[in-house]
């Protein structure tokens, strides 16, 4: 089960909107790394977890436990965001945890939109898991049990510090670093959906035999922004396979104009007769 989809769709929806009052004067070099670290606190206190997230209980109460918890030990724009946060209702410790890790990595979205970044942020994530998927043994080594999280910090760092943006290193790292029962590959596709979701986008995943041009690029992006109603982010994949033509695939929908997809059409419309 996906972040987004395990969160009370009300209560995710209002701690939005408290982070979206809380962006425009906090300081995001730090918001985004201290609701990680509440995310840490209550994923490992199980009972700080049921107690700030348990529906019978008063919200101002909860409110105040965090305050008692926290203060001093993060900014006060995140604190303040927090003792909202945990006044809203949960079903489940869970949701509450989940929520918290949806607004951490959206004010580190917000971090990179404020740097002017977040296409940046967007393109690392997918670039970074697409080589995670194409190379097993670096996938072992950042996903598996056999390096202690030090070495896997140093190894984060090796590769993408000075490369990516700093907020697509806090991502993979905490990715990396505390998983939460997710494949690094679909934390990272979960997190590009969110950084996506800042900016009101879809994401459209293209497949290609050859590296398409600046201009390219800008049309089918406006061509799909026009078909779907949205702004739309385009991650590309050059795949040789793709011979003849483009494969696009938005959510759940896949438009197939590549020579393949055209003879398996026509092989169905064949079969159907």
């Amino acid at each position: 089960m996906t972040i987004t989809g395990a969160v009370s769709r009300a209560s995710l929806a209002e701690a939005r909107e408290r982070l979206e009052a809380v962006i425009s004067s906090a300081d995001l070099a730090e918001l985004g790394g201290d609701l990680f670290a509440v995310l840490h606190l209550i994923d490992r206190e199980h009972g700080l977890r049921r107690a700030v997230s348990d529906p019978s209980r008063d919200g101002a109460d909860k409110a105040q436990l965090v305050q008692i918890l926290l203060e001093g030990k993060v900014s006060p724009a995140a604190l303040g965001l927090v003792a909202d946060v945990v006044r809203l209702r949960w079903s489940k410790p869970s949701e509450l945890s989940d929520a918290v890790e949806v607004l951490a990595v959206t004010a580190e979205a917000a971090r990179a939109e404020a740097d002017r970044r977040i296409d940046d942020l967007e393109d690392e994530l997918f670039r970074f898991s697409r080589v995670v998927e194409g190379e097993a043994e670096l996938r072992g080594a950042l996903a598996g049990p056999g390096l202690p999280d030090e070495r896997k910090l140093g190894l984060v760092r090796a590769l993408l510090e000075g490369k990516v943006t700093a907020a697509t290193l806090t991502l993979v790292t905490e990715l990396v670093l505390r998983p939460r029962g997710r494949s690094l590959e679909s934390g990272l596709a979960e997190y590009g959906k969110l950084v996506a979701q800042r900016r009101q986008r879809l994401v459209a995943l293209v497949r290609t035999p050859a590296e398409l041009s600046e201009a390219q690029r800008t049309r089918l992006a406006a061509v799909l922004a026009a078909a779907y109603g949205h702004e739309v982010h385009l991650n590309i994949e050059l795949d040789p396979t793709a011979i003849g033509g483009l494969s696009i695939e938005i959510g759940d929908e896949v438009i197939d104009g590549t020579i393949a997809g055209r003879l398996d059409d026509v092989r169905r419309r064949l079969g159907a007769g």
